[in-house]
């Protein structure tokens, strides 16, 4: 199982599944905070993150029947999320996170967790990302051609600026 928010979804997260595959048969991606959208750092839904994975896999050529996308909403009681998360997605034997507190929840619940490689991340960082989409600077090869084709075409960058609008005024940038 590979956990994240994919606020948007980048060419990071598509190396990181590229090595996941290569170590198991089938991989479950966990749209994590589903529950958040319009906001500073969740920008894009549920439904609009999982468009972006699959739009990502199909373009890298990887099959549908090797991943699933679940969407998931937060817990808020930490110390029950690996249980709670298990009722949403199939069995799963390891998780691959950097995130440390997966990390810590994967262990403090005898879970198997591990880590992935992480390429380019001063660049492969959503909120990079989301930064650069803010101030009109390039993102888009930061994330596969199809996402960013797709972030055009629901004005994923036109929404960050409109919901990021009132910091730079409140602050008179």
């Amino acid at each position: 199982m590979f956990v994240g928010r994919f606020q948007p979804f980048h060419n990071g997260h598509l190396e990181a599944i590229r090595y996941i595959l290569e170590k198991v048969d089938e991989l479950i991606i966990v749209v994590g905070s589903a529950q958040h959208s319009h906001t500073d750092t969740n920008p894009f839904t549920a439904g609009e993150r999982i468009t972006m994975i699959r739009l990502a896999l199909n373009e890298a050529k990887i099959e549908s029947s090797k991943y699933y996308v679940i969407p998931v909403p937060d817990v808020t009681m930490h110390s029950t999320w690996l249980a709670e998360l298990k009722s949403y997605v199939p069995s799963f034997d390891v998780v691959y996170s950097n995130e440390p507190l997966t990390r810590r929840l994967v262990k403090e619940a005898n879970g198997r967790i591990e880590s992935v490689p992480m390429i380019k991340r001063e660049i492969y960082w959503a909120t990079e990302i989301r930064r650069r989409m803010l101030l009109g600077e390039d993102w888009s090869d930061l994330v596969p051609k199809d996402v960013a084709d797709f972030i055009e075409q629901i004005s994923g960058v036109e929404r960050i600026k409109d919901l990021l609008k009132k910091d730079f005024t409140a602050s008179g940038l």
